[in-house]
């Protein structure tokens, strides 16, 4: 009886930022692995077409809507209530919006509701404990998530992080060049030698492998890394491929760490947080600078997600 009515009892997951980037995605992989999945509509929301536009379209899959206000903590504990899990995807990047420190609110719904199994906070990039050294103002995303992990921990609140690798779409398409997500036709600026390792990742299987670890025994109160052997690439490979791929080779510059970093306090802020970013990833290797093992690893941990090749990504551009 014991592991059937597991089985047959879908467990039930809310998402809160279901609208945002990384959000949407997470709904779609939940009702793809046949979770129950709630999205929480905030009265917020106001006139913002594409995002009720989007939370319909959940609805039209199957997810059921909240409503709830994070100026409204009673709301928040209700609809805390009536899930299993809570995931959260709320924007931690600096020319979005930056919402990190929101999610205290919902640590103290999840406190009190007190029903919750698992708690995933917005993480999805470098490991914050390890970025105590970040430079500012980009560290601001670390400190904040640091604080965030100490308020659900001192909670017991039962969690899972999940961590470690570049959105495809920020860091992939443009070789990884700044203000731009296309690739370069002629010139490409190298961090560095280029020859420090990355991991870059596909959007959407950072979503699948959230929805597959959000209730996985194994994962509970650990850090999920997302490192895909295959996504393991230094800039120069990622560059290659792409020159391979269309048969025309860019021409190549160097950037040194001391010039990348130049002029930076005249920056307006969040570019002097992307950079900052882009320096713990391309010159520090932040992201493979640790060992992983294969029980803290997504795709070892659920290798039925066939997860999608840097060459393939790349070749949407062709």
């Amino acid at each position: 009886m014991g592991s059937e009515s597991k089985h047959d009892e879908k467990t039930r997951v809310l998402v809160v930022g279901a609208t945002g980037y990384i959000g949407k995605r997470i709904v779609r992989a939940c009702l793809a692995e046949g979770h129950e999945t709630y999205v929480l509509q905030r009265p917020e929301i106001g006139l913002d077409v594409e995002k009720v536009q989007l939370i319909l379209s959940f609805k039209k899959l199957g997810a059921h809507i909240v409503e709830a206000s994070f100026s409204d903590h009673q709301s928040l504990v209700s609809a805390v209530k009536l899930v299993d899990v809570v995931v959260s995807a709320m924007s931690g990047v600096h020319f979005r919006s930056h919402n990190i420190l929101v999610q205290l609110k919902l640590v103290e719904a999840i406190k009190e509701a007190g029903n919750v199994k698992r708690f995933l906070p917005s993480e999805f990039g470098m490991d914050p404990p390890r970025m105590g050294h970040a430079l500012p103002p980009g560290r601001e995303t670390f400190d904040q998530k640091m604080e965030v992990r100490q308020a659900i921990e001192a909670a017991g609140i039962p969690y899972t992080y999940v961590v470690g690798a570049c959105f495809a779409a920020y860091f992939v398409g443009n070789l990884s060049q700044m203000v731009t997500l296309l690739p370069p036709k002629e010139k490409v600026n190298i961090y560095g030698d280029g020859n420090v390792k990355v991991v870059f990742a596909d959007e959407d299987d950072i979503a699948k492998y959230t929805a597959k670890t959000l209730n996985d025994p194994r994962t509970l109160n650990k850090t999920v890394n997302i490192r895909p052997p295959n996504n393991v690439l230094t800039q120069l490979e990622l560059v290659q491929i792409w020159e391979k791929l269309t048969g025309n080779e860019l021409e190549k510059t160097n950037i040194s760490a001391k010039d990348f970093l130049t002029n930076i306090e005249q920056m307006e802020i969040p570019h002097q947080a992307g950079i900052g970013h882009f320096y713990h990833i391309f010159y520090e290797g932040c992201l493979t600078d640790h060992e992983v093992g294969e029980d803290e690893e997504a795709s070892s941990l659920y290798p039925d997600v066939k997860y999608k090749r840097m060459v393939d990504y790349l070749r949407m551009f062709l």
